[in-house]
């Protein structure tokens, strides 16, 4: 009983790593390279054409090629308005390290919020008179309704997320702060306050993480400054910390010894000992896009964040979009186009799967291309430039509404 227990602690540490990711994915790959999976056809003469629309989309929007990394700041410039500069000027009275509390208060909470909003959701800022739509517009709107105090309990101290006012968050409010009404609907409203509520608790559960005076999100920076070397922290271990301390907030998801792996799902084509993780694919999308927004609140902390490559593209509809739609990869079975799929089907899993492997690839190809390598041109700079963009411009160009080639059956707690 006691190996089987050492057993399944590897493999949950093993599936809430980039590693893993990367590798379970990667089998699918090289099973739809040799025609081998179910859903999915490879098409390997479109990867250089897939990559020359990403660059020339980079180019478009970056044209000294000086890109950014992927992360939800660039989300909340929206309209073009520099509302991280209004947020610093709001926080300039705290000290460095409450500053970067409060700010990786709203990249989790905002992050959290980030699953699909739905083709037709749309929100109007009030400061600006802009309105927005799908990620931009879930941004914007978390950022106004963080700088108002949604998620905060103390009225005195409104730029701050903590687990009271999470678990008390109420689906009249969060409607009300992403505008939402019959003629507004927005996907996934239930699910995205369930995981607020759940975060709440999360956040009182691991008191190591979150602290108790009040328990924060923000708390977690204490916990990576604690965890870093020589003021340096490896990004697999801010991934590894956010799934530790968050894996419980996810709903029917696959369980292992009592832990909620988030995440993860199975996949007919992996066999092998489930106990070990056989069978199973991780992708840890939403906590790999707020691993790759933490970064730059630490950085300006002074942390310097190591590693950052080892993490994986993201398996969501843009990313995946872009490959669909430029015909990278192919449904053998087209009409299974017309009916939304569940995230845990074995069709979304599949695309999923091949949407990481698949970044990896048009990533290589654009170094190739540039003559760089990938310490000059990292993955995350390739997403944000980038495929993200990409995938939204192309989609954009084939369907009116700029929707995914496949429907989704969002719950509003995975893409």
């Amino acid at each position: 009983m006691v190996l089987m227990s050492n057993a399944a602690q590897r493999a949950i540490a093993y599936l809430q790593s980039p590693k893993a990711i990367r590798d379970r994915c990667g089998q699918l790959y090289s099973l739809a390279q040799q025609g081998k999976l179910s859903h999915f056809r490879l098409n390997a003469e479109r990867l250089a054409p897939t990559a020359d629309y990403v660059l020339a989309v980079m180019r478009e929007n970056y044209p000294a090629l000086d890109i950014p990394i992927h992360s939800r700041w660039r989300h909340f410039s929206a309209g073009n308005i520099d509302r991280v500069a209004e947020l610093d000027q709001a926080l300039a009275s705290l000290d460095p390290r409450d500053r970067t509390r409060a700010k990786v208060d709203l990249a989790i909470i905002s992050v959290l919020l980030d699953a699909g909003a739905g083709t037709t959701w749309r929100y109007q800022e009030v400061a600006t008179g802009q309105t927005f739509d799908r990620s931009e517009g879930l941004a914007v709107a978390s950022f106004r309704m963080f700088c108002e105090g949604y998620f905060s309990s103390d009225p005195t101290q409104p730029l701050q997320a903590d687990a009271e006012a999470l678990e008390h968050l109420t689906e009249v409010a969060l409607a009300d702060g992403f505008q939402v009404s019959e003629d507004n609907p927005l996907v996934g409203l239930e699910g995205r306050l369930s995981l607020m509520q759940a975060l709440g608790r999360s956040l009182r559960q691991h008191s190591d993480i979150f602290g108790t005076g009040p328990a924060r999100p923000g708390n977690l920076v204490d916990y990576c400054l604690q965890q870093a070397q020589g003021n340096t922290l490896p990004a697999p271990l801010i991934l590894r910390t956010i799934l530790l301390g968050m894996g419980s907030i996810w709903p029917g998801r696959i369980e292992m010894l009592g832990v909620n792996l988030g995440d993860v799902w199975v996949h007919s084509a992996l066999t092998g000992d489930q106990l070990a993780d056989g069978g199973l694919v991780p992708f840890h999308k939403l906590s790999q896009w707020l691993t790759y927004s933490l970064m730059e609140p630490l950085q300006e902390l002074g942390v310097t964040v190591s590693e950052v490559d080892q993490l994986t593209g993201l398996a969501e509809y843009r990313n995946g979009g872009l490959c669909l739609d430029l015909g990278l990869l192919e449904l053998r079975d087209p009409t299974i186009a017309q009916s939304p799929q569940p995230p845990g089907s074995e069709v979304i899993v599949e695309w999923r799967a091949l949407t990481v492997s698949a970044l990896d690839a048009i990533a290589n190809e654009i170094r190739k291309t540039l003559g760089y390598t990938p310490t000059e041109f990292p993955l995350a700079n390739v997403l944000e430039g980038g495929t993200w963009a990409a995938g939204r411009k192309i989609a954009k160009e084939k369907r009116p509404n700029g929707a995914p080639p496949l429907q989704i059956a969002s719950d509003g707690t995975v893409f």
